[in-house]
């Protein structure tokens, strides 16, 4: 134990002592500074703005800004901005990043999909209307014939010609309801009198 204790004031310890803390600090400089040249410590990019740009236009631009992207799966179909144009990126516009970021992106597709018509044939204007909203289609208007059913749905019609449920419309179409109006249709009345002649 005296012996130990004898090294641990000797002259030989103190200078091996002394050259590992030095040869510790010189290392702490070294990795520190490999760090801050690496990771490029304090110095960001900013986010460019890329909403409503095409895919070929970000491109280009992201990559002057010295960063990278991934274009994640197109999302609805938003009228506002151009068919394959940006809609959405994180980060956001205005944000602070490193170099070589990777800024994910939100394609918007070239339209609408399409939804299929429900079975609204023989149900009220009050149900076919609720029926037609849950999918994604608009009531334009309703259009009253004869027909003994009071606020039926006898027919459909999208931009003019007649549909049947079933069929495929984008999303956000425009229906005209053919509706009962409550009134027995004359050819039912011709009918009913030829049968009793």
């Amino acid at each position: 134990m005296r012996n130990f204790l004898n090294f641990l004031r000797s002259k030989t310890f103190l200078i091996q002592l002394g050259l590992a803390l030095l040869f510790s600090i010189i290392i702490i400089f070294l990795v520190l500074n490999w760090l801050n040249s690496t990771t490029n410590h304090g110095e960001f990019v900013e986010v460019p703005d890329f909403s409503k740009l095409s895919v070929m236009e970000m491109r280009k631009s992201i990559e002057d800004a010295g960063l990278r992207y991934e274009v994640l799966d197109s999302a609805n179909y938003n009228p506002d901005y151009p068919r394959f144009s940006i809609i959405e990126q994180t980060p956001s516009a205005g944000a602070k990043v490193k170099t070589n970021r990777k800024i994910y992106f939100t394609v918007n597709p070239s339209g609408y999909k399409k939804v299929t018509v429900p079975k609204i044939i023989q149900v009220t204007k009050r149900n076919a209307s609720s029926m037609l909203k849950a999918v994604g289609l608009d009531v334009e208007r309703v259009t009253y014939v004869d027909e003994l059913g009071k606020d039926m749905v006898y027919q459909l019609k999208h931009k003019g010609k007649y549909i049947k449920p079933g069929d495929k419309l984008p999303k956000t179409s425009k229906i005209e309801l053919i509706c009962g109006n409550g009134t027995i249709p004359e050819r039912a009345i011709i009918k009913a009198d030829s049968e009793q002649e």
